[in-house]
C-alpha cells in the first residue's frame, strides 16, 4: 500500500506546528517567563530553543523522511540487523497513548468554558463563583465524560477522513484561525488601561527577579521550556516527516515551526499580562489561571462575553491541533504495526482511546482519593509526569543518539538526509556539539526532571 502524502509544504508546517503549539504555550510560557526576569528568560529561551529543540528536531523529521513509517516501524526501517533501536518506537507509540489519556480531558474544558462563555453562563459571577463553576466542572464525571468523548470523536472522525481531505485541510483551517484570534486578543490586551505595566513587567530584562529566584534556576528553566514546547521524543513529529517529499531541507523546516510555537508562546503573554495588570491581578499559572483568573477578568470588562469567547475557542484551537497530530501518529501506528486500513485503525483507537481517557476523568470525582504524586495531586499528575518527564526527553536522547553514533543510524546518514532539498542546511561542524555535548544537556534534562 503506498504511503499517503501530505498536500502542501504549507499543511506540513501548520501540522507540525500545530503539534508544537498546546496548553502550555498559553498556561506555562507567559507565567515562568514572567516568574524568571521577563525579557531575560525570554532570551535564554529562544537561545535552548536553537541550540536543543530545533537540531533534535530535525532528527525525528529526518528519521521520519527515510523510512517513510510512523514511530513504531521507523527505526527498524533504518537500523542495522540485529540492532534494538526499534524498541523505541514502543515508548513513542506509549508516549503518544499516555498523552492522549490527559489531553483529552483537558481539551475538553476548554471546549465546555468555550460553551458556557458563549452561552453567558459566566455573567455576573464573582472570583468565588466563577471558582466554584471551575471545581463544580471537576466534580461531575457526567460533564467530563461528554466533552472528553466530543473530543475524542471529532478528532478520530477528522482522521479517517484521510491524511489530506481530514488531518490537514481542517489543520490549515484551524491553525489560520488560531493565529487570527490570537493578534486580536493581543491588540486587545494591550490597549487596555495600564496593560502597558504588564507589558514592561513581562518583555523587560529583570535581572533582580532573576537573581531572586536563582540564575542557575533561570537557566534551567528556560532549557526545559525549550524543549519541552516542541513535544519532540514521541515521533508526533516523525510522522508528517514520513509524509513529506525530499524539496526541502529540514533544518529550515524546522526554524519556521519553531518560530511559529515561539510566537504563539509569546504573544499569549502579550494577551495575558495586560489584561491581569489592568485588573490588578497577578497573574498565575496552569488551570487556576485558564479557568478562574481570566474568566474572571472577562466579567469585568467591556464586551468581555465575546473576548472569553474568543479566547476559549483559541484554546481549543491549541488544544485540538496537538490531539490531531497526536491522533494520526497513533492510527499510523496501527496501520504500520498490523496492516490495518485506516478506517480500522480509526474506529478500534476510538474505543481505546476513550477508555484510556477515563482514568483522568475520575481522578477528579470518583477516584479523587488516589493522590498518585502527593496530597491534591490526581491521575493527571502522573500521567502528565511520565509522558513530560520520562517518555519526551528520553525518546528525543533516542533520536540523538541514532542519529550521531556508529551504532546506530549514523551521523554521515542523518545529514544527507536532512539537507536533501532547498534551504538552511545542517553545517558538517555541528558534528562535534551534537554528538558530545547535545546529549550531556539532554541527560542533564531527564535527571533534574526525576530527581529536581
Amino acid at each position: 500500500m503506498e504511503r499517503e502524502r501530505l498536500g502542501s509544504r504549507l499543511g506540513f508546517i501548520l501540522l507540525s506546528a500545530g503539534c508544537a503549539i498546546g496548553i502550555g504555550n498559553v498556561w506555562r510560557f507567559p507565567y515562568i517567563a514572567g516568574m524568571y526576569g521577563g525579557g531575560m528568560f525570554v532570551l535564554l529561551y529562544l537561545f535552548f530553543l536553537i541550540a536543543m529543540g530545533v537540531p533534535v528536531m530535525t532528527m525525528e523529521f529526518a528519521v521520519g523522511r527515510a523510512s517513510r513509517k510512523s514511530v513504531i516501524r521507523s527505526f527498524s526501517e533504518l537500523e542495522k540487523p540485529g540492532q534494538k533501536w526499534h524498541l523505541n518506537g514502543y515508548l513513542g507509540m506509549a508516549g503518544n497513548y499516555i498523552l492522549m489519556m490527559f489531553y483529552t480531558t483537558v481539551a475538553g474544558w476548554m471546549l465546555y468554558y468555550f460553551y458556557q462563555m458563549l452561552t453567558g453562563k459566566f455573567a455576573g459571577k464573582d472570583m468565588e463563583q466563577v471558582a466554584g463553576m471551575f471545581q463544580g466542572m471537576l466534580e461531575n464525571p457526567l460533564v467530563l465524560t461528554s466533552v472528553m468523548v466530543l473530543i475524542v470523536a471529532a478528532g478520530i472522525l477528522i482522521c479517517s477522513l484521510g491524511l489530506q481531505n481530514g488531518v490537514e485541510r481542517i489543520t490549515k483551517v484551524m491553525m489560520t484561525l488560531l493565529l487570527c484570534i490570537i493578534v486580536i486578543l493581543a491588540v486587545r490586551g494591550m490597549t487596555l488601561e495600564g496593560g502597558i505595566e504588564g507589558l514592561k513587567f513581562y518583555l523587560l530584562p529583570d535581572m533582580d527577579r532573576m537573581r531572586e529566584v536563582g540564575i542557575f534556576e533561570t537557566i534551567t528553566a528556560a532549557m526545559n521550556q525549550a524543549f519541552f514546547t516542541l513535544s519532540l521524543g514521541i515521533g508526533a513529529m516523525a510522522i508528517f516527516g514520513s509524509y513529506i517529499d525530499k524539496k526541502r531541507t529540514l533544518l529550515g523546516e524546522s526554524v519556521n515551526i519553531a518560530v511559529l510555537d515561539t510566537f504563539v508562546a509569546i504573544v499569549s503573554g502579550l494577551i495575558i499580562f495586560p489584561t491581569c495588570f489592568a485588573f490588578g491581578i497577578r497573574p498565575d499559572m496552569g488551570p487556576s489561571l485558564i479557568f478562574i483568573t481570566l474568566p474572571n477578568i472577562f466579567n469585568h470588562m467591556a464586551a468581555g462575553r465575546i473576548w472569553g469567547t474568543l479566547f476559549f475557542l483559541f484554546m481549543t484551537f491549541a488544544a485540538f491541533s496537538t490531539i490531531l497530530a497526536v491522533f494520526e501518529n497513533i492510527i499510523s501506528c496501527g496501520m504500520d504495526l498490523f496492516g490495518w486500513s485506516r478506517g480500522k485503525s480509526c474506529v478500534i483507537n476510538l474505543a481505546v482511546i476513550i477508555l484510556l481517557s477515563l482514568p483522568c476523568v475520575f481522578g477528579y470525582n470518583l477516584w479523587s482519593d488516589f493522590q498518585p504524586m502527593g496530597e491534591g495531586s490526581a491521575v493527571l499528575d502522573l500521567e502528565d509526569f511520565i509522558v513530560s518527564n520520562v517518555i519526551l526527553p528520553v525518546g528525543s536522547l533516542c533520536y540523538l543518539l541514532f542519529c550521531v553514533t556508529k551504532k546506530g543510524w549514523g551521523f554521515e546518514a542523518y545529514l544527507k538526509e536532512a539537507n536533501t532539498g532547498e534551504g538552511l542546511k545542517m553545517p558538517g561542524w555541528i558534528r562535534i556539539y551534537v554528538t558530545y555535548l547535545l546529549p550531556v544537556l539532554l541527560i542533564f534534562l531527564i535527571l533534574q526532571g526525576w530527581f529536581g
